[in-house]
């Protein structure tokens, strides 16, 4: 909650936390506390919208870097990484330039299809090259750059000048446009896809010793790794529909959790999910403030910050300098 209140009180126009406050009690609960309508305006309208958006999308995209490292078991694993997030921005861009569907499919419908596809050719390209740990990660990287690249292709051919400017911005990661609307989507998928994974915790703890273990101790292992799956895939591609590709945010708030709090994922999931809203409404903001009368793609924000982030936990963590 602070840091939504933070979020929505600091950018070009400087807000105080108490009309903050005052502002989202008139909105819920109509508490009739004076406001400027101005101020209101930029605060609910604007600035808290969109943090919510951020928050939702960074637990969303954390803990399914922490599912996806868990039933893969590799550090690296990541929806960016896997080519999940690639997948669903060419679902979703081929569904609003080319009009896949006909018109039946919504944006995060035409992204939900395309993180599958994605996901499916990696697991298939990977298991063809030995189904290793390092095949997976080779694989996403491959498949991440095809979907990328048919991105590209897809918004170079078919979209007109001002679209491929507002695609491309979009593709980096971009909160300016959402709304509360989109909040009511981002809010209900982020809570549900961490139930789910709260509801497998103690199926991905047994994943941690391998398939053969899980099953040993009696964990329905098909059923809970496309279950979790399909889980990852959801929120990865309707966070993908509202705000674009957004990368790091599941591949280092997953190792910092752990740092915090252990590997227990009744504990590391919902530790995961509150570092990784936190981290991306912060990130936000900085996008807003840090070129003055610009916004920057916060995927900008996310990489400058989650790379040098990522390489310093892989220096401090015991376990990475053990499997040197």
């Amino acid at each position: 909650m602070s840091a939504l209140v933070f979020a929505a009180a600091v950018g070009e126009t400087q807000i105080p936390p108490s009309v903050v406050l005052n502002t989202i009690a008139n909105a819920l609960w109509n508490a009739g506390r004076e406001v400027d309508p101005i101020d209101a305006g930029i605060v609910w309208n604007y600035r808290l919208s969109r943090a919510v958006v951020a928050a939702s999308c960074g637990a969303a995209l954390a803990v399914s870097g922490v599912v996806l490292q868990s039933l893969l078991r590799n550090a690296l694993a990541d929806p960016y990484l896997l080519g999940i997030s690639a997948g669903a921005s060419s679902g979703a861009v081929s569904v609003a330039i080319l009009g896949l569907g006909g018109g039946l499919l919504t944006l995060s419908t035409g992204a939900f299809l395309g993180a599958l596809v994605a996901f499916a050719l990696v697991a298939g390209l990977a298991w063809l090259a030995g189904r290793g740990s390092i095949a997976i990660i080779l694989a996403g990287i491959a498949g991440s750059q095809l979907f990328n690249a048919l991105t590209s292709f897809i918004v170079v051919r078919s979209a007109n000048a001002d679209e491929t400017r507002g695609i491309m911005f979009w593709l980096l990661g971009n909160l300016s446009g959402v709304r509360w609307e989109d909040a009511s989507l981002a809010v209900p998928v982020a809570l549900s896809g961490l139930a789910i994974c709260v509801l497998h915790a103690r199926a991905l703890d047994a994943f941690a010793f391998g398939t053969d273990a899980a099953a040993a101790l009696g964990i329905p292992v098909r059923r809970v790794q496309m279950t979790a799956i399909a889980t990852v895939a959801l929120m990865t591609a309707v966070m993908v529909s509202l705000v674009g590709s957004i990368g790091f945010v599941g591949l280092v708030i997953p190792h910092a959790a752990r740092l915090v709090v252990g590997v227990r994922h009744t504990v590391l999931l919902p530790s995961a999910a509150l570092m990784g809203a936190v981290f991306l409404v912060l990130a936000d903001v900085v996008s807003r403030i840090v070129i003055e009368g610009q916004v920057l793609p916060i995927g900008v924000v996310t990489a400058l910050v989650g790379a040098p982030a990522f390489a310093a936990i892989l220096i401090a963590n015991p376990s990475f300098r053990a499997s040197r």
